[in-house]
């Protein structure tokens, strides 16, 4: 009983509200060129916000409230409440199991976006190591990529390129993939402009920041085809890792049963398959994976998807 007051007591403390201005790309320091795609992003970036506040209003009953954002940007709301649900198993020391409430019933179809969320609490509370990560094996790793996006989105592609510069290792490759999905709304999804910042980029970090373009491209949109065909165009030697992040973007949205039109139209364009055969392929290379708890594990998925895209999409 007392622990469960103790929980109750610092979830009123951390009913915290994100303003909305944080989504605003003016704000940011980010692209302002280009209109229709900020538009776009922003919408994304002010789903995230009203999932964190619906999640810090009803902590421990979030599916109504998040049931009720549209349901393409629903899981850009389910990201939003894994970070306040990582924020509060933090600050309780696991004993509100937010993140678990957050995972059952209709949030497991999220469970991408949920891990993902739950990484930006690395950013926000300026922790220095991985602390513990999520208990879910495999999709664990997700909160790593989190934390990248988080990183980048806060500190803009300056925090970009010092990250590249302090790898390699297997967590730095996971979290630079998280850099290069922000890097999409940094650049408000101009290919040319991604392209340029990842030129800049630590030669070993490039083909990680480029599969994270590949999910951001995927799972936002914000482009249309001809810019689809100039992010493969930029990405030359890493085309692969943007079509790994392709299929990862595509895993996330049907496991949701949610595929927007320009998701479907980025599977047939860069991986050739509607969305359903590639979210299948992530599950057929993941099949042995899924018990292990290992970031190796995780980066071992990445590069048999990257193996078989380039199998199956020869350019």
């Amino acid at each position: 009983m007392a622990g469960t007051h103790l929980v109750e007591r610092t979830a009123r403390r951390w009913t915290v509200r994100l303003p909305a201005g944080m989504a605003d790309f003016a704000r940011r320091g980010f692209r302002l060129d280009r209109p229709p795609a900020r538009a776009v992003l922003e919408e994304h970036a002010r789903s995230f916000l009203t999932g964190f506040n619906h999640a810090a209003g009803t902590w421990s009953a979030p599916h109504v409230p998040l049931s009720g954002v549209p349901a393409e940007e629903r899981g850009f709301a389910y990201e939003g409440a894994g970070m306040y649900a990582g924020l509060l198993d933090l600050a309780t020391m696991g004993r509100a199991h937010a993140l678990d409430r957050l995972l059952a019933g209709p949030g497991n179809a999220y469970a991408h976006l949920v891990h993902v969320g739950a990484g930006w609490l690395f950013t926000a509370a300026r922790i220095p190591a991985l602390p513990r990560l999520p208990a879910t094996p495999l999709l664990r790793w997700l909160a790593v990529d989190g934390s990248g996006f988080g990183e980048v989105y806060f500190g803009g592609v300056e925090a970009l390129l010092r990250r590249a510069r302090r790898g390699p290792g297997p967590h730095w490759e996971a979290r630079l993939a998280g850099c290069g999905r922000a890097l999409w709304f940094t650049q408000a999804a101009d290919a040319a402009g991604v392209g340029d910042v990842i030129a800049r980029a630590a030669r070993p970090a490039r083909p990680h920041l480029w599969a994270g373009v590949g999910l951001a491209a995927a799972y936002a949109g914000a482009t249309d085809d001809d810019g689809r065909d100039s992010l493969l165009a930029k990405a030359g030697s890493h085309r692969d890792h943007l079509r790994q992040g392709v299929t990862f973007a595509a895993a996330a949205r049907v496991r949701a049963g949610i595929v927007p039109g320009y998701t479907e139209r980025a599977c047939e364009q860069l991986l050739g398959v509607g969305s359903g055969q590639a979210a299948a392929w992530t599950d057929d290379t993941s099949a042995d994976l899924c018990r292990s708890r290992d970031v190796t594990a995780y980066l071992r998925w990445k590069a048999r998807l990257r193996e078989l895209v380039a199998d199956r999409c020869r350019d």
